[in-house]
């Protein structure tokens, strides 16, 4: 009878432990998601450049289906001391810019570069923002005040396709110019480019991917966009401040769009149908806190936002648009930021970021498994 007794509590306790573990656990589960994903920083990526090379200004970054990273960057911001090895009398060992377009697999290293003038089609002065599309073509944008288009290139550096030209923009509501172009993304399956478009013009607009025929285009809330000037920061401004820095299609088929001065993002169907927006923030002036964002993995339940004022990577549930946390500050070290600009992330979640102003680099940070 004791031994019965014994057993039966024995068993008895074996429950009451692992309804204890299992609470735990669950206690574990939800407190790691309220804190949203954790990142470390890799301080070795990427991998020293061959050839002697320098990066200016980095202004764009793009993983494609093979989770390689592409960046662009501005060699004409390396200024004459990170290029002392070009010029004549030869003033330093080091350096040479590198060409504008770079492709670096996971582990940081160099697979090839390219880019700048050629024939046939017209080169920004001021690189900004790239985008891999599913085919792999390569497509960039510029932002001098004469940088009005942008291009479409095969992997391997070849021409395709450009939309607009340099010299003078003719509005927000012309159909086959831009205005300083800031990003772009390729909506594959409908054969659309959407372009935000940009530090001059207020709007998205939209284009076939193949032929570069124009389709539509909005401002903010989905209204036709004015060229008015505006006021400074405007959370409530019935346009898009300048520039209209980023736009982002969701697996849902929802269209983020950054409205970088006026400290918001925009949500929109694909029609340009305005759905909600999200203001966070708000006390930030100056540049204003919504440079670039990106789901955070495949589930797309956060996004992270590049906020290149305060100089960190926001946490945003995605449907809430609640803050749930950051990391980054301002620095120079591996980890910190210096205007950071854009931001793509890899199929394991690894996170990629670049800067520009005097920050010059790349960084990644890899995602720490809960």
């Amino acid at each position: 009878m004791i031994r019965l007794l014994h057993l039966f509590f024995s068993i008895l306790l074996l429950g009451l432990s692992a309804s204890v573990i299992a609470q735990t656990q669950n206690a574990v589960k939800k407190e790691s998601e309220a804190k949203g994903p954790q990142y470390k920083v890799d301080a070795f990526w990427p991998k020293p450049l061959p050839n002697n090379w320098i990066l200016g200004q980095v202004a764009g970054v793009a993983t494609d289906k093979n989770d390689h990273v592409w960046i662009i960057h501005r060699p004409l911001t390396i200024t004459d001391d990170e290029k002392g090895a070009t010029l004549t009398p030869k003033r330093s060992k080091c350096c040479i810019p590198a060409p504008p377009v770079l492709e670096f697999d996971k582990k940081g290293n160099l697979i090839q570069a390219w880019g700048g003038a050629g024939n046939g089609y017209d080169w920004p002065k001021n690189e900004h923002g790239i985008y891999i599309d599913l085919t792999g073509n390569v497509w960039i944008g510029g932002n001098d005040p004469t940088d009005h288009m942008v291009l479409k290139f095969t992997p391997q550096g070849k021409f395709l396709m450009q939309i607009g030209s340099p010299g003078k923009s003719l509005g927000s509501n012309d159909t086959t110019q831009l205005g300083r172009p800031a990003h772009m993304n390729v909506d594959s399956s409908a054969h659309e480019v959407y372009i935000a478009d940009g530090y001059l013009n207020k709007r998205v607009i939209v284009f076939d991917s193949n032929t570069g025929t124009y389709k539509r285009h909005w401002g903010a809330y989905g209204n036709p966009p004015s060229d008015e000037k505006m006021s400074g920061f405007n959370p409530a401004s019935p346009q898009f401040s300048n520039p209209v820095h980023c736009v982002r299609l969701m697996k849902d088929n929802t269209l983020f769009v950054c409205d970088r001065a006026n400290n918001r993002i925009q949500v929109f169907e694909k029609n340009g149908k305005f759905i909600r927006e999200m203001v966070f923030e708000t006390d930030t002036k100056g540049s204003g806190s919504v440079w670039d964002l990106i789901p955070s993995d495949a589930s797309q339940k956060y996004i992270l936002i590049a906020d290149g004022t305060n100089n960190e990577i926001t946490i945003l549930e995605r449907e809430t648009g609640k803050k749930i946390g950051s990391f980054g500050r301002s620095g120079r070290n591996a980890g910190e930021f210096h205007w950071v600009h854009n931001i793509a992330v890899d199929s394991e979640a690894s996170v990629y970021t670049t800067e520009v102003d005097t920050g010059k680099r790349a960084q990644k940070f890899i995602r720490i498994k809960q």
